[in-house]
Parts: structure tokens; C-alpha cells; sequence
């Protein structure tokens, strides 16, 4: 994404900006099909009511969301709101970890399917937070998956019980 030149702000530190041209209809356009169409491939695979589908793109009209649906499958271009977009990139990138964290699909579903133990998700399964009608719950389960990613945040798994953590003698530094 193209951005505007960094500028300093009054502490001193240097801030980059976003271009405002990210929220222009041609390119809202450009990425509103082929985002739709991926976020209901994905639904389809996680095994998503419609209901659900609804709750994460922040509840449109049923009309206006057989609508999306109908022009996505025929072809045609579509702009969706930002707000829209950006619910279906945090999917996108939950879908993503999902992959990362997990070998089998069906692992992935159940993660998002089985309650949590972490304090972000209260007990419920990730799916409950995703389907809240927020776009904060995508973007607490995105985050979360996200910093699982680097090793963060994640319960240890059954793999994980009797690992012991490396110290600086474990560590061989080889210069040949």
C-alpha cells in the first residue's frame, strides 16, 4: 500500500501516515468481489449459518447481503463500505493462522468451534467473539492468532508438556 512521506510529530518521533486514497471507491471496488467471494468460500468451509455470515460483516440488510452474493456469483463488480473490508481482512487473516497454527483443517475448526481457556474469550469458543457482531471480536481473534503466530499467548499443547527451555549452554555457534 502506497504511503505519504513520514513527518515528525510534536515528541519528535517519526510517524509514517497511510495514504487516504486506501479508502478511495475505485479501490474499495478493485478489492470488494474478490474479497467477498473468498470470505464466503471460507464460511463455507468453517461451516458458517448465514446468521453467522451476517454477524461478521456487521449485520447488513438480508437483502443486501443476497445481493453482494448474487452479483459475486455472476461476476460483477461490487463496492463494499470499508467497514465491510476490513471485517473481511481480519477473517482472512484469522483463516491464515489458522493454516500456520494448525496442519489439519479440521483441528482449525474445532479450535474455533471448542471454549477457550484464554481470559480474551471468557470461556466461549473464539467462534462466539467472531460472530458478536463486532468488528472488536474479528480483531481480538485476529490479534490473538496473530501473536500465537510468534509463540505467544497459545496453552501449551500435549507436544509441549515436557519441553524444557533452552539455556545459553544448549545454543552452538559454528563458524566453519
Amino acid at each position: 500500500m502506497p504511503r505519504t512521506p513520514a513527518f515528525k510529530n510534536q515528541k519528535g518521533a517519526v510517524v509514517e501516515q497511510w495514504r487516504l486514497d486506501r479508502f478511495d471507491p475505485a479501490n474499495r471496488r478493485r478489492l470488494s468481489a474478490p474479497g467477498l467471494r473468498t470470505f464466503l468460500r471460507i464460511a463455507d468451509h468453517w461451516g458458517l449459518t448465514e446468521e453467522q455470515r451476517l454477524f461478521v460483516l456487521g449485520y447488513p440488510y438480508r437483502s443486501r447481503y443476497m445481493r453482494w452474493r448474487k452479483q459475486v456469483e455472476l461476476q460483477k463488480q461490487l463496492t463494499l463500505s470499508v467497514d465491510v473490508l476490513m471485517r473481511i481482512s481480519a477473517v482472512l487473516g484469522i483463516y491464515q493462522a489458522l493454516q500456520i497454527l494448525y496442519a489439519d483443517e479440521s483441528h482449525a475448526i474445532a479450535w474455533l468451534r471448542t471454549p477457550h481457556g484464554a481470559i480474551v474469550f471468557g470461556g466461549r469458543p473464539p467462534l462466539d467473539l467472531m460472530t458478536c457482531g463486532t468488528q472488536d471480536g474479528l480483531l481480538v481473534v485476529r490479534r490473538f492468532l496473530g501473536n500465537a503466530c510468534e509463540g505467544q499467548y497459545m496453552l501449551p499443547n500435549k507436544l509441549d508438556a515436557d519441553f524444557l527451555a533452552y539455556d545459553d549452554a544448549d545454543i552452538v555457534v559454528r563458524t566453519s
